[in-house]
């Protein structure tokens, strides 16, 4: 959930439609937009994957609304986020992004997008793809809250699972992915639906991680330490079989 949102007391408000949807989504009719058919949707594209983690450090101190509204210059900037190409970026690279008016000019965190371009490049060589890394990390249905409402999100920032996915990609040479971080990127990618109860796109979401193949990683290229519940789960799963 976007860092700087507010919301009433259950977390909803009604949109321009009527309909009700998470509070934080209404500031704006691009935040309408991104919240009705974006947040939240299951993604398997490594691209989307790598872009969602590098803006969500970009956007630390800042709202994501300043950074979304910024994305089609990111995306101008650095390659359209294909890691493969943002990996071989160098000091040349480093000074046409810091003249760039169009993102967010901070020397560390466009050396971050460097390195973790690098390294999404070894991680998915390893791994098969990012999704395949990425899904992993899915909290297991028992860890989730029984109803997701405004006042379980604010008291859950963070999750074991979001942790566990920092950590691994802080061992792997990773910047900029902290718990908050990682968990605001599960929530965007959809390894979590945390649309409140009573959005209309709630539903919706539900339904698309129903009917979403999640991606598997090639033998032996898992993360270690175990990641999550959920892992450990399918691990025990594949050895019953």
């Amino acid at each position: 959930m976007p860092q700087h949102a507010h919301a009433l007391d259950d977390g909803l408000g009604t949109g321009p439609d009527g309909r009700a949807r998470c509070a934080w989504g209404l500031s704006a009719a691009d935040y309408v937009r991104y919240h009705d058919e974006e947040w939240g949707l299951p993604v398997a594209d490594d691209r989307r994957l790598f872009e969602k983690l590098c803006l969500e450090g970009f956007q630390s101190g800042l709202s994501w609304l300043t950074i979304l509204r910024k994305r089609e210059a990111f995306r101008a900037a650095f390659a359209g986020f294909e890691f493969e190409k943002v990996a071989r970026f160098g000091a040349r690279d480093v000074a046409r992004l810091l003249g760039d008016a169009g993102i967010v000019r901070h020397r560390g965190k466009i050396e971050a997008t460097l390195n973790n371009a690098r390294r999404a490049c070894e991680l998915a060589a390893e791994a098969g793809s990012l999704a395949a890394y990425f899904w992993q990390f899915e909290p297991p249905k028992a860890s989730r809250p029984e109803r997701i409402t405004w006042a379980a999100l604010r008291a859950q920032p963070v999750t074991t699972e979001s942790k566990a996915l920092s950590r691994d990609l802080k061992r792997r040479g990773w910047a900029f992915v902290g718990p908050t971080t990682c968990y605001a990127f599960m929530q965007a990618m959809g390894l979590v639906n945390d649309h409140v109860e009573g959005c209309a796109v709630r539903g919706r979401v539900e339904r698309a991680r129903r009917g979403f193949e999640r991606p598997v990683v090639v033998d032996g290229a898992s993360a270690e330490p175990e990641p999550a519940p959920r892992a450990r789960a399918r691990a025990a799963a594949r050895g019953r079989r």
